[in-house]
C-alpha cells in the first residue's frame, strides 16, 4: 500500500490522467472521471516495461511466437499503444500489426489461428486501437461480424434455453470454415458454416463483450443481448436471469468459468458438488454486464459488488490466490475503471481506493529489468512477455483511459 504521503500524491496531481501516462484521451465519451496519476510514480514503471517488451519481439513482429498463438502479440500491441510510450506508426507495432494480418482468413477473423475467436478479439481491440487513420475500417468491421459468427445462438442450434446460449469459447483453430461457406451468401448461412469451439465460458465471452463494445458496437446490439444470456447464467446467484440448478447454493453474487456442462470453476466446487466463485470472473462477468448496460441498481450487479466488497484484494486473486493472478489484475483495473467508482468498500466498512491499491501491488512485483511474471505458470502466466501486457494494460485502465 501507499504511504499517506504517497496516496495524497497520487490523488492529488493536477496533472491529469491523459498527460500522467501520455495516453490519448480519445475514448473520454466513456471514461468516468477517476482524477488523476501521479506521472513521476507511474512513468519509471511503464517506461521500463514498455522497454522490455521491444527488446523481447521477434524478428516477425511477434512475442512469444514460439507458442503459435497471435493473442499474445495481439495483447502487447495494444498494451504498447495505450501506454502512451508507442503510436500506431512506430515499427514496433506496425510489425506486430503485420504480424497479427498473416493470421486473417477469408471469414474475416484471425481463423488461421489455434483459438481463433480469443485471438480475433484481443486483435480487433489492438487494431482499432491502432486505426487512426482509418486505415483498418474495414479489418474491423469484418473481424466484428467473424465474432458473431462464433456465439452460441440459434444459427447454430443453440436455443435460449441451452446453458452455453450466448457464450463464446476460444474458438475453431488453424483452420477455415467448412466447405459450405463459401457457397454460404445469408448472414445466417454464414454463420451456419462457421465452426465453434466446443464451449463457451465467461473470460473468451467477456472479451468479446470488450471489443465488440469498444469497437463502436451498442449495448444493445442483438449479440451483446444473446451474452449477456450466457454472463448472467454464470454467476452464483439466483434470480430471473439464472436458471440453472446450482444458481441459489452458493448464490454470494460471484462468477464462475462457465455454465456450460453443468457449471465449472477453476477453483473447483464446494463439498456438496456446486461450482465456487473467484475473484478474475467475477470482475469480468461485472465489465461484461456494465458493457451491456446494466446499470448499478440492476440485482447482478449489486450482487457482484457484494462478492468484491468481501473479498477484496490486490494481493491475490479472490479464492485462486496466485493462479491467474494478472489476468485478475486486468479484469479488476477494467471492471472498476467502467464502474467510475474511486474508491471500494470491504465487507468491514473500510474504502479502498483501489487505483492506488492495485498501483502499489504493481509497483512491487515489477522485475528490475521491466518485467513481471507470475511464480504460478497457470494460464501461461509464467511467460513474461504475456504478463507484463498484462500489467501495462492494467495501468493503463487505472489511469482511466484506453477502449472502452
Amino acid at each position: 500500500m501507499l504511504n499517506t504521503r504517497s496516496r495524497r500524491s497520487f490523488l492529488g496531481r493536477a496533472a491529469g490522467v491523459a498527460g500522467a501516462l501520455g495516453l490519448s484521451n480519445r475514448w473520454a465519451w466513456a471514461i468516468p472521471a477517476l482524477g488523476p496519476v501521479p506521472e513521476d510514480d507511474a512513468a519509471p514503471l511503464v517506461t521500463k516495461a514498455v522497454a522490455f517488451l521491444r527488446g523481447r519481439q521477434a524478428a516477425d513482429g511477434s512475442w512469444s511466437g514460439d507458442r503459435g498463438e497471435p493473442g499474445i502479440t495481439a495483447l502487447v500491441a495494444a498494451a504498447l499503444l495505450r501506454s502512451g510510450r508507442v503510436t500506431p506508426a512506430d515499427p514496433t507495432v506496425a510489425k506486430a500489426l503485420a504480424h497479427l494480418e498473416g493470421f486473417l482468413g477469408p471469414d474475416g477473423g484471425l481463423s488461421k489461428a489455434p483459438h481463433s475467436s480469443y485471438s480475433t478479439a484481443v486483435a480487433l481491440m489492438a487494431f482499432h486501437d491502432a486505426n487512426r487513420d482509418g486505415r483498418y475500417d474495414r479489418l474491423i468491421k469484418s473481424a466484428q461480424q467473424f465474432l458473431r459468427t462464433t456465439q452460441f445462438d440459434e444459427s447454430h442450434g443453440s436455443k435460449p434455453e441451452d446453458p452455453n446460449y450466448g457464450g463464446a469459447g476460444y474458438g475453431p483453430g488453424g483452420g477455415a470454415p467448412r466447405a459450405d461457406a463459401k457457397k454460404a451468401q445469408t448472414d445466417t448461412e454464414k454463420k451456419a458454416a462457421t465452426p465453434r469451439a466446443s464451449r463457451p465460458d465467461l473470460s473468451n465471452t467477456s472479451f468479446m463483450i470488450e471489443a465488440l463494445r469498444s469497437t463502436g458496437v451498442p449495448a444493445d446490439d442483438p449479440a451483446l443481448k444473446r451474452a449477456i444470456v450466457f454472463v448472467s447464467r454464470c454467476q452464483n446467484l439466483k434470480s430471473e436471469f439464472n436458471d440453472q440448478p446450482w444458481a441459489d447454493k452458493i448464490n454470494d453474487g460471484g462468477f464462475i468459468y462457465t455454465s456450460a456442462g453443468g457449471g465449472s470453476s477453476i477453483v473447483g466446487k464446494s463439498a456438496e458438488g456446486y461450482p465456487l466463485s473467484y475473484g478474475s470472473m467475477t470482475y469480468a462477468g461485472l465489465k461484461s454486464m456494465i458493457y451491456a448496460g446494466l446499470t448499478k441498481d440492476d440485482p447482478r450487479v449489486k450482487a457482484a459488488l457484494g462478492f468484491i466488497r468481501k473479498t477484496f484484494s490486490v494481493e491475490e486473486n479472490p479464492g485462486a490466490g496466485e493462479r491467474g493472478l494478472y489476468y485478475y489484475y486486468v479484469t479488476f483495473a477494467k471492471a472498476l475503471s467502467v464502474l467510475g467508482d474511486r474508491t471500494i468498500a470491504d465487507s468491514q466498512g473500510v474504502e479502498h481506493d483501489w487505483r492506488s491499491d492495485l498501483f502499489s501491488a504493481l509497483a512491487k512485483r515489477q522485475g528490475k529489468e521491466g518485467s513481471w511474471v507470475n511464480s504460478s505458470d497457470r494460464f501461461m502466466e509464467g511467460d513474461p512477455n504475456l504478463v507484463t501486457a498484462y500489467a501495462l494494460l492494467a495501468l493503463a485502465y487505472a489511469a482511466g483511459t484506453g477502449p472502452r
